[in-house]
């Protein structure tokens, strides 16, 4: 069996310590979903203080992306990925020890400085660490995103159900597991031969695709963090049943993500894929909106905003990585930083506006209808803001569509690098694919 043939699931303990820290990671986006009305009650909070725990997080993750390459080129990817995995057991520890809703939104900023460079570095440590090739690394990375992203939800629902506390002690006490497998068994990396500078994702937005693109990225995450922050307090439901709708969206996520995506892109390109996905953000955005009132309405669109969300995120990342005009790892945070911006900002303001636009005559989930209205017409103009980069998408689908065709070059080598976006893995797998089809095409011709 050749390197390149061999199971993705036969791999150092090294590796597998830092993909089971990736699992844990992913699940903090959908853990606190089951327990926000929770909080609500146990805290005597609002829904806009409830929705900081997502501003918070998001908000600093996105500052946070700045300085990840600057810190990883000077101590080294193994010590990033410690530095991060302190900090998130520390603060998901202290978030379950608090006593104050104000507490757990600073502790859940702290969470996200070490999610940032935990997520920047842990793509290239993997593939760097695994055995079978680059192939079978980028597979187990892919798996690793998408069982914590499914997980995540049910782990916080049924921790949560014994107390709101559970899903931070929870989270705090894996990652302890995983900061003691990295620290005993990840070999040093070497450190890249130039140190990085914080300003270089700033200074790259002077490019007019790769701002564009981070634009339609911010308007696009908009949408998806409304719902995925505000439609629990439309929901109303216990912290397991709340975990399992979650669950549903988490996996359908996963799906589409690692495979509805290339899949789509092969077949109709990437700027025509996009429309589709972001066309389907709005419809269900709309639908929350219209028919907030109606549980079942909201829970199905809840759900079935996962197959766009999981389109979303890889396409978008997709666009972002093909057409910037600077290096892959300052693409990654300069479109990390921006998107999560859009991320984090959306729930605070979106529980902020129905507050202000509280109709007494009306029951609570009439409140927000206006908010997903808002998120929907967000994604929209991420839409229409996308069709001024047609031409610059389709010349990047050609390119890649060549006989010889350096993406999957790009995208091996932007993967050994830091920092990175998790969706990398997904494009470099799907580019890896790629090259095969059309060697193959190739060869049948001759």
């Amino acid at each position: 069996m050749t390197q390149a043939s061999a199971s993705p699931f036969k791999q150092p303990k090294a590796v597998w310590a830092v993909a089971f820290a990736c699992v844990v990671s992913f699940m903090g986006i959908g853990l606190v979903d089951p327990i926000l009305n929770s909080l609500k009650g146990d805290l005597g909070a609002s829904d806009s203080q409830t929705t900081m725990l997502f501003t918070s997080y998001l908000v600093v993750t996105a500052v946070a992306m700045l300085i990840t390459g600057w810190v990883s080129s000077r101590i080294g990817a193994k010590n990033t990925l410690i530095v991060g995995l302190v900090l998130i057991v520390v603060f998901a520890a202290a978030a379950g020890a608090s006593g104050s809703i104000g507490e757990i939104i600073g502790f859940r900023a702290g969470w996200g400085v070490g999610n940032a460079l935990f997520i920047a570095t842990s793509l290239a440590v993997i593939v760097g660490a695994a055995s079978g090739g680059f192939e079978g690394a980028i597979v187990l990375y892919e798996t690793a995103l998408g069982v914590g992203i499914a997980t995540g939800p049910l782990i916080g629902g049924l921790l949560g159900e014994v107390s709101w506390r559970g899903p931070f002690f929870g989270v705090s006490v894996l990652m302890l597991i995983a900061l003691v497998a990295t620290v005993v068994l990840v070999e040093p990396m070497p450190k890249p031969p130039e140190k990085q500078s914080v300003l270089e994702p700033l200074k790259a937005l002077r490019h007019r695709t790769l701002a564009t693109t981070s634009v339609v990225g911010l308007l696009y995450n908009w949408g998806f963090f409304t719902i995925l922050a505000v439609s629990p307090f439309l929901i109303e439901f216990k912290p397991i049943p709340m975990g399992g709708v979650f669950f549903g969206w988490g996996i359908l996520v996963a799906l589409f993500a690692v495979f509805g995506a290339p899949w789509m892109k092969a077949r109709i390109g990437t700027g025509r894929a996009l429309y589709v996905a972001l066309g389907g953000m709005v419809v269900v955005s709309l639908v929350i909106g219209i028919w907030a009132e109606t549980k079942i309405a909201v829970i199905i669109a809840v759900v079935a905003s996962g197959i766009f969300v999981g389109l979303n995120n890889t396409l978008v990342t997709s666009a972002v990585m093909s057409i910037a005009p600077v290096p892959r790892p300052t693409a990654s945070a300069t479109y990390g930083f921006v998107r999560f911006i859009g991320g984090g900002l959306a729930p605070f303001a979106a529980t902020k506006i129905a507050e202000q636009f509280t109709d007494s005559s009306h029951p609570a989930p009439a409140d927000y209808r206006l908010p997903f209205i808002i998120g929907a017409v967000a994604v929209l103009l991420g839409g229409l803001l996308l069709t001024t980069l047609r031409k610059d998408l389709d010349a990047a689908d050609a390119e890649s569509s060549q006989q010889v065709s350096t993406e999957r070059r790009d995208a091996e080598d932007a993967a050994r690098e830091f920092p990175a976006v998790e969706e990398e893995a997904i494009l470099a797998e799907s580019a890896y694919h790629e090259d095969r089809v059309i060697a193959a095409e190739h060869d049948g011709h001759r």
